[in-house]
């Protein structure tokens, strides 16, 4: 049989699984004054919501044809693998926003024990000043720990995301006998048959791929 190479970026998946930027914890501030909701305006004036529209059922893949492309976004949020690792960058996220509350509270208290006038003796304020500058810099080395942290786990599963897809891509398109295949997003296309879009079949394909492979869940 005769092999056909398939030209696949060294960057497959490092802009298909979504990155979540760890927001910047800060201490919470008192609300704002309560201000009365806008009335919304009567059931009868709102216009009706569309109907949905149904959803297009897939092409059948040209036949004979050599040339076909990809979603790689798709398949990052669509697949087990894809899913698998999303869920694993927001538990590591929201562990790491939780710690960093946790000490902007205690920062929170410290200021406004600081805060409170002539209710401090010199040296507890004088304590309570360095009890704040202190939360102030493990807050700081928190944030670049748990930064430092979520960019090694995002670049751990797209590497392996990427590992375990590149031979699925690689056997799709050597069973379809394809001289290319392009990346829907990355290759500027302005049109294309919807029949030569193989998302689906990649999927099913990595699906099925890593669940034989995929060791128990601890």
């Amino acid at each position: 049989m005769r092999r056909f190479t398939v030209a696949v970026v060294l960057s497959l998946a490092l802009g298909a699984i979504p990155t979540f930027a760890l927001a910047q914890a800060k201490p919470t501030t008192p609300p704002a004054a309560t201000q009365k909701p806008a009335t919304p305006p009567p059931a009868a004036a709102q216009a009706p919501a569309p109907p949905a529209a149904p959803a297009t059922p897939p092409r059948p893949y040209p036949e004979g044809a050599k040339i076909a492309y990809m979603n790689i976004p798709r398949i990052a949020a669509e697949s087990a693998e894809g899913k698998a690792s999303t869920t694993r960058v927001n538990a590591l996220r929201e562990k790491k926003l939780a710690d960093l509350n946790g000490k902007n509270k205690q920062l929170e208290t410290a200021q406004q024990k600081l805060n409170s006038g002539g209710l401090l003796s010199e040296d507890a304020r004088a304590a309570t000043q360095k009890e704040v500058e202190r939360l102030q810099v493990e807050i700081q080395r928190l944030q670049q720990d748990a930064e430092a942290e979520m960019q090694d786990l995002q670049q751990s599963l797209q590497l392996e995301f990427q590992r375990k897809l590149s031979p699925v891509i690689q056997q799709v398109a050597t069973e379809r006998g394809l001289h290319i295949l392009l990346s829907q997003t990355d290759a500027g296309m302005v049109w294309a048959e919807p029949g030569l879009d193989l998302t689906n079949e990649i999927i099913k394909r990595f699906d099925a791929a890593t669940a034989t492979a995929k060791p128990p869940v601890k």
